[in-house]
């Protein structure tokens, strides 16, 4: 009972110090701030060491506590292992899962994705937020992120899950009523529909012809962090925008848009990125796999 108790102060601890807030660590577990306080409080008791400095607005891990956050993150992790080590985890998937992606593709693919995840590993619990930003999965708290685009950072582990690119692509009367740019340069004159991508600076497209890469800045009248809305304004005929084969296929399809300068793409494959600590896990293993099956399954969006 002592050892479980310790167990779960460590992951008390950990959550705070991820989210330095009391309040938001007591969310994220469905408990209330006033029980966080009191393990956190035992807990320092316990180690004899102050876990945190406390400020009005929020807590900073102090340096005692940031040696207890390593060694807490290596404990649990070794607990968690030994579990699927001895028990049938390997192959059935239980516990808690925290997977994360960005805006639009987290909506539209990556959620039912989940939804057939969990009918197929009823004991797996999905715990799912979605980012307009790059996710460190290692200092967040998250096991995986179900990522679009080829920047990956070196300490975390990337499997890839599938093929995709991005394309330049503006409705017909767009197209009438400004011209087809006849370079990559052309499109500073236009008015391109710029998002925040999570792996690309604001503004600064980067495109491949064959092997050559080119970069150009673009501008235009209307912005935004979210995807769908884009590709909705390039429909009504707003400008130009550099969107994913999985996004934009439909409307490519339908002629609702058409590809511009369809020499250059961007390369924006699908990977699973999960910190190099959990490169053991018998459930990140079977998840990453699933992952894997579901896309391969769904066809390379490339080529839809």
């Amino acid at each position: 009972m002592k050892n479980e108790l310790l167990n779960e102060d460590l992951r008390v601890f950990i959550e705070v110090a991820r989210r330095s807030s009391f309040s938001a660590a007591a969310e994220a577990l469905g408990v209330s701030p006033a029980y966080i306080s009191k393990r956190i409080h035992m807990l320092e008791a316990a180690l004899s060491v102050r876990l945190f400095h406390r400020t009005t607005r929020r807590v900073v891990v102090s340096e005692d506590g940031e040696r207890v956050y390593a060694l807490a993150q290596r404990i649990l992790d070794d607990i968690d292992h030994l579990y699927e080590e001895v028990s049938s985890t390997r192959r059935n998937p239980r516990g808690l899962l925290r997977v994360c992606s960005s805006f639009g593709f987290g909506r539209n693919v990556v959620a039912p994705a989940i939804s057939q995840l969990v009918r197929q590993y009823p004991a797996l619990q999905v715990r799912f937020e979605v980012f307009d930003r790059l996710v460190d999965v290692a200092t967040e708290g998250f096991d995986l992120d179900i990522r679009v685009g080829d920047e990956i950072a070196p300490h975390h582990i990337a499997r890839r899950l599938g093929s995709n690119h991005r394309v330049l692509c503006a409705a017909p009367a767009y197209l009438a009523r400004r011209g087809q740019p006849r370079t990559l340069a052309e499109l500073a004159s236009h008015d391109c529909l710029v998002i925040k991508e999570r792996d690309h600076p604001f503004g600064v497209w980067k495109l491949r012809d064959g092997q050559q890469e080119q970069t150009v800045k673009v501008t235009g009248p209307l912005s935004s962090n979210n995807g769908e809305i884009v590709v909705r304004w390039a429909v009504d005929g707003h400008g130009i925008a550099l969107r994913s084969t999985w996004d934009v296929g439909p409307q490519l399809a339908s002629g609702a848009l058409v590809q511009v300068l369809p020499d250059y793409r961007q390369d924006a494959n699908i990977w699973a990125v999960y910190p190099s600590r959990l490169t053991t896990s018998a459930k990140i293993r079977v998840c990453v796999e699933f992952f894997e099956a579901y896309f391969r399954q769904r066809g390379d969006p490339a080529a839809a």
